[in-house]
């Protein structure tokens, strides 16, 4: 695969990936085969919750770096627990999987901003409901998609960043499309975790939506 048989190099190249929680180990494994074939043409990327980690690995070229974490660390009783949550902690306990992965198989940061691509990641803005668009940088961007993947009762705490709080960015919009059109994209691939023609059903009468 080639830059050529995918763009048409007119206008910015944009790669948009979805999250989905443990469905991300679909688009992870897209971008290790993107890596295997130094297929890398996107001037921007944007990503939201587990789509955004995976944008990381992929610019860091840490091949199955994210496919270790969704077979190994995120199957641990330490990352999800029921029991845990009863007592009152984190059904998914994000503050765990952080401190273990940056510990025993950290993100490559010097890598990721070496490059001249922009690199977005989407978060819920928790007082307004909206969208947000960060533009991490190396001390921040561990942070950055810790916020973007915390999953509101699941998660129990909010992150703050700039003293704002935000949440997962899935919450306010989970396929940043339109984002990566108005930041000029004129070519954008879209890699989702659900079928071509899934539509979600409506979350009205849902506790947890509310």
């Amino acid at each position: 695969m080639d830059k050529e048989t995918v763009f048409d190099n007119r206008g910015y190249n944009a790669l948009v990936v979805e999250g989905g929680a443990m469905r991300g180990i679909f688009s992870t494994g897209v971008l290790d085969a993107f890596l295997e074939n130094g297929f890398n043409p996107f001037d921007i990327c944007i990503g939201v919750s587990a789509g955004a980690t995976n944008i990381a690995s992929y610019l860091a070229e840490m091949y199955q770096r994210n496919y270790k974490v969704y077979t190994d660390y995120s199957i641990r009783p330490d990352f999800i627990n029921w029991i845990k949550f009863m007592k009152g902690g984190h059904l998914v306990d994000l503050d765990w999987l952080w401190d273990a992965t940056i510990r025993e198989i950290r993100l490559d940061l010097e890598r990721i901003f070496s490059t001249k691509k922009q690199f977005f990641v989407g978060v819920t803005e928790v007082k307004t409901g909206k969208a947000v668009y960060l533009k991490p940088d190396k001390n921040n961007l561990e942070e950055i998609m810790k916020a973007s993947s915390s999953i509101p009762v699941f998660y129990r705490n909010f992150l703050r960043i700039n003293n704002i709080d935000f949440a997962d960015g899935g919450l306010a919009d989970p396929i940043p499309v339109m984002e990566a059109y108005k930041r000029n994209a004129k070519n954008i691939m879209v890699i989702r975790s659900r079928p071509y023609d899934y539509t979600m059903k409506s979350n009205s009468n849902n506790f947890l939506s509310k």
